[in-house]
């Protein structure tokens, strides 16, 4: 998408920065907090160690500590939703599943929709957490997450991941768009990097990477 798209896709994104943790089912989320969005989207928990220095203008820090497997937290980059989820074990083995890999229209994220460091079967630095700009590459939509496995529900043999409520597309836990949906694209990754053990930076690269959210193909 060009700078064109990119501006009118952030001007459809809320300017609300506010974090939502969702749970297992459908549509189900809190809204917990609501910061700036150079602060920190969630507080810091405990008193034995310090918070990392301040984040940049233009990044966002996310604390994983409150995150259990199967959960979701959204917060606003750049006016871009971001999903931030932690997988757990059977979530990560389905990511490598042969039968879903069968349906993924891009499953080795050979499409620049994530940075280098993101290219790899998880999409992620860490395998457990997942990064994700939370809008369908179709029309903009804000897809829906559903992370559990099942035979009906919101489609039959669901694998577990997101769907679009617009048209259906449907991507996985890694957001790999699935074949034969009007979406073109994987969700796009955005730069960032670990600044603590349980503490992303959205907005900057790790280390020597570089890497221009500007380049993807598509949001």
């Amino acid at each position: 998408m060009g700078e064109t798209g990119l501006a009118a896709t952030k001007t459809r994104a809320t300017r609300r920065d506010v974090l939502r943790v969702a749970s297992g089912i459908a549509g189900a989320a809190a809204v917990v907090g609501a910061v700036g969005a150079a602060a920190y989207m969630v507080p810091w928990l405990g008193d034995t160690a310090p918070p990392p220095a301040p984040p940049a203008a233009g990044t966002v820090d996310v604390d994983l500590a409150p995150l259990r497997a199967g959960q979701q937290v959204m917060v606003f980059w750049r006016s871009l939703p971001v999903f931030v989820v932690h997988r757990g074990a059977q979530a990560l083995a389905m990511l490598r599943d042969p039968d879903l890999l069968g349906q993924l229209a891009d499953p080795a994220s050979e499409q620049l929709q994530q940075p280098p460091y993101a290219r790899n079967p998880e999409r992620s630095i860490k395998p457990e957490f997942a990064v994700l700009v939370g809008i369908c590459t179709h029309m903009g939509c804000t897809p829906t997450f559903y992370p559990l496995p099942h035979a009906s529900d919101p489609a039959p043999d669901w694998p577990g991941g997101y769907l679009c409520p617009c048209h259906g597309s449907r991507y996985d836990l890694a957001g790999r768009v699935f074949k034969d949906v009007p979406a073109p694209y994987n969700l796009p990754v955005p730069p960032y990097r670990f600044v603590g053990d349980t503490t992303i930076r959205i907005g900057e690269n790790p280390g020597n990477a570089k890497f221009d959210f500007n380049a993807i193909l598509q949001i």
